[in-house]
């Protein structure tokens, strides 16, 4: 048999006594890798340096990956559906790995739109379908839990950038010797660059490859021990019912979603654009001295990263117990009053600002965790793995969107870095509509429809019958071990970016 065959979804089908919470690392071991995108800051400048170009031009690579994201998670997602998650991760990390390798040649061979290409293009395909496709598996193992399950997941791509940042510059370090890793004015060269580029392309494929290799479907009728499914079926916006992806977007539900998503990202997106020049500048005296200091606006950016990737898991998980339009009823309304605190008195004390914007980013993540299990409470499981990946092209449009706003009200002030708390406040009120939007949007969310369900059986899992391969002694016998190593793995990797972004934030307090 070949390893290829070995990718099909019959293969991919999990033998009785199959452990459930051996899918959590392989999702984690995805969204690990490819949340290595939110790190592309910590070489943009020498990128910069390399190619003599602009900082938009270069800034168009990490626009191109996140348009690539959105496109090819909407294109791409009913056949991540058909073509099952061993397969459709193995892709993204192919994708994800050649875009790497084909930027590293670009960047080596002074040839910007190579890394357009790789980078950009290829390895925005390879984060589409890398983002989406653990998703729809997970809910599938943990329909008891699906908030917990998606948080599990979607913290990694919060938590791929804390990994990456650190990573890059040390590698960065050890490839050129004139580069200084606590520096952030020290610049790389071409050479230590397109050695990152080989290095984390390769890297990434490996760790993804665990992923690939530990991810399984249930068979259709299992269901974990003691769980009763018309419990969950009973409760308020919750369906048993399936809905197709293309009736999906026929149904209002999926456009307020839509609306939902745009408006809780364009808001995160407002402080995450600005994090460090602005709080400098709400702290900045006649003089125009900030008394934050550089180090600590740093610091400041690295606590943000941690409850981002906090909250995807903390609120998603939350959900499950509260509800999910519930939920975004406390992301949006609770958002409202903090982008209010922080217009009118975010400039009284440090503390009070990285509060207000700890919490907002917090609301950011989970906003991004919780959205796959609304999905299957109003939509099902059928094809959640698509629906999703069209509702993330609100994501793409508030990239776009957000920082738009936010630079559009700075740019009239004169630009972030030489102003007051009173520049930003006309972005942060525009902030607080939007999430006024995004809150009457939630409200009017009702459950789908009758007619646009499917009808008759829908098949969403395979049958037992179907499944081609490994006996269920040795997947047992073999169980616990891999849950450790793979769990081994995967906290080891986010414990050495919790670790170093703490040592970051810490310059917050005592920068």
């Amino acid at each position: 048999m070949s390893v290829l065959n070995r990718l099909d979804r019959a293969h991919t089908i999990a033998p009785q006594g199959y452990n459930r919470w051996l899918i959590p690392p392989a999702a984690l071991a995805i969204h690990l890798c490819i949340g290595q995108a939110y790190a592309t800051s910590v070489y943009k400048t020498s990128l910069v340096e390399h190619f003599d170009a602009s900082l938009t031009e270069i800034g168009f690579i990490f626009s191109i990956a996140i348009v690539m994201l959105g496109l090819s998670a909407a294109v791409l997602g009913t056949w991540v559906d058909r073509a099952g998650p061993r397969k459709a991760m193995f892709a993204a990390a192919c994708c994800w790995a050649a875009g790497f390798l084909v930027g590293a040649a670009g960047i080596a061979l002074s040839q910007l739109w190579l890394v357009y290409l790789g980078y950009g293009v290829i390895g925005g395909i390879g984060l589409g379908i890398g983002y989406i496709s653990p998703v729809s598996t997970l809910i599938k193992w943990f329909p008891d839990r699906p908030g917990l399950a998606t948080g599990m997941a979607i913290m990694g791509f919060g938590g791929g950038a804390m990994v990456a940042s650190p990573l890059s510059r040390q590698l960065l370090s050890l490839y050129d010797s004139s580069y200084d890793a606590t520096d952030a004015a020290s610049l790389a060269d071409g050479r230590s660059l397109s050695l990152l580029f080989v290095t984390l392309g390769i890297g990434y494929f490996l760790v993804m490859m665990i992923g690939v290799a530990n991810v399984r479907v249930p068979y259709d009728g299992w269901a974990p021990e003691g769980f009763d499914s018309s419990t969950v079926a009973k409760k308020p916006m919750v369906t048993d019912a399936h809905v197709s992806a293309a009736n999906a977007v026929k149904t209002p539900q999926f456009w307020l979603l839509w609306v939902v998503l745009f408006c809780n990202v364009t808001a995160g997106i407002g402080i995450l654009e600005q994090a460090s020049p602005m709080l400098q500048d709400f702290f900045r005296d006649a003089s125009g001295t900030s008394s934050v200091t550089v180090a600590a606006a740093g610091g400041f950016v690295g606590l943000l990263s941690l409850f981002n990737m906090a909250g995807r898991f903390v609120w998603s998980t939350t959900s499950d117990k509260i509800g999910r339009k519930p939920i975004y009823m406390l992301y949006l309304g609770a958002g409202i009053l903090l982008y209010l605190g922080l217009a009118l008195s975010g400039q009284t004390a440090v503390a009070l600002f990285v509060l207000f914007s700890a919490i907002i980013i917090s609301f950011y993540g989970g906003g991004f965790a919780t959205v796959p299990a609304y999905l299957r409470d109003l939509f099902g499981t059928f094809q959640v793995g698509a629906i999703h990946g069209r509702l993330l092209t609100a994501w793409s449009a508030a990239g776009v969107a957000g920082p738009l706003i936010i630079n559009g009200f700075l740019d009239r002030a004169g630009g972030a870095g030489g102003l007051d708390a009173s520049a930003y406040r006309p972005a942060l009120l525009t902030m607080v509509g939007v999430l006024a939007v995004g809150f009457v949007a939630n409200l009017l969310v009702r459950p789908v429809a009758d007619r646009f369900h499917e009808q008759g059986d829908v098949r969403v899992l395979p049958s037992a019958a179907e499944a081609v391969g490994a006996a269920t002694g040795e997947v047992a016998g073999r169980g616990t071990l891999r849950v450790v190593l793979s769990w081994a793995v995967v906290l080891a990797l986010l414990t050495y970016g919790v670790v170093m972004t703490l040592s970051t934030a810490l310059k917050l307090f005592t920068g």
